[in-house]
C-alpha cells in the first residue's frame, strides 16, 4: 500500500471518529446510529466497515486513543522531570490538563458510564491502563528508594477515583471550572506525595 493511500485510510477513519464525537455530543451515545456517523461523515457503508465492527468499536477506538494520549503526554514529562515527587504531582496536572483540552471527549468518557456491559467493558479497559501505568509508577518511586514501601494498586486506584470525580464536577455537574479541577486534582496529589516520600 503507498503511503498516500495509507494515509487517505487514516484520514477517513479519523474523519469518522471526528463525526461520532461531535454526533455523541449533539444526541448522545444511544440516540447516534451507525447510519448518523456515515452521513455525517460522508463516507460510505462499506468505509465505516472497513474501519469498525459496530457503534461501540467506535467508542472503544475514541477512548483508547484518548488513554494513549494521556499516558504519552505523561511519560513525555518524565524525559524532562527527573525528581521523582514533582514527577508524581506534575504528570497528574499534564493528565487533567489533557482531559481539560479534550472537552468532548471528557464529557463522552464521563457520561457513558452504565450504557452497556459491553460500553462499561470499555471504560474498564481504558481506566486500567491508566490503573497500570500510575501503579507502575509509584513502584517505581519504591524501587527508587524515593517513596516509603506501600501497595501501589490502592493508591492508584484512589487516584483515578479523584480524577474521575473532579473531572465529573467539571463536565457534568459544571459545579467547578475546569481550572479548579486541575488545582484541586494538584492539590491532592501534593498531599499523597508527602505521605509517599521518604526522608522528607
Amino acid at each position: 500500500m503507498t503511503i498516500p493511500v495509507i494515509r487517505q485510510n487514516m484520514e477517513r477513519r479519523q474523519k469518522l471518529l471526528e463525526c461520532a464525537i461531535d454526533l455523541f455530543i449533539e444526541k448522545g451515545y444511544h440516540n447516534t446510529a451507525i447510519r448518523d456517523i456515515i452521513v455525517k461523515s460522508g463516507v460510505g457503508t462499506g468505509t465505516f466497515y472497513n474501519y469498525f465492527i459496530d457503534k461501540e468499536d467506535v467508542l472503544k477506538a475514541l477512548l483508547e486513543g484518548f488513554a494513549e494520549q494521556i499516558i504519552s503526554s505523561i511519560a513525555e514529562y518524565y524525559t524532562v522531570e527527573k525528581n521523582l515527587y514533582e514527577r508524581f504531582v506534575e504528570t497528574k496536572r499534564v493528565t487533567m490538563e489533557v482531559f481539560a483540552q479534550n472537552e468532548k471527549l471528557s464529557e463522552i468518557y464521563s457520561r457513558v458510564a452504565g450504557a452497556s456491559d459491553s460500553i462499561d467493558q470499555c471504560l474498564k479497559q481504558f481506566e486500567d491502563k491508566l490503573i497500570v501505568f500510575y501503579t507502575r509508577n509509584i513502584e517505581y518511586g519504591i524501587k527508587k528508594g524515593a517513596f516509603n514501601s506501600v501497595s501501589a494498586p490502592p493508591i492508584a486506584h484512589a487516584i483515578l477515583a479523584t480524577e474521575k470525580f473532579l473531572l465529573y464536577k467539571w463536565i457534568v455537574l459544571n459545579a467547578i471550572s475546569k481550572e479548579e479541577m486541575i488545582e484541586m486534582v494538584v492539590s491532592f496529589h501534593e498531599t499523597l506525595a508527602k505521605g509517599l516520600l521518604k526522608n522528607q
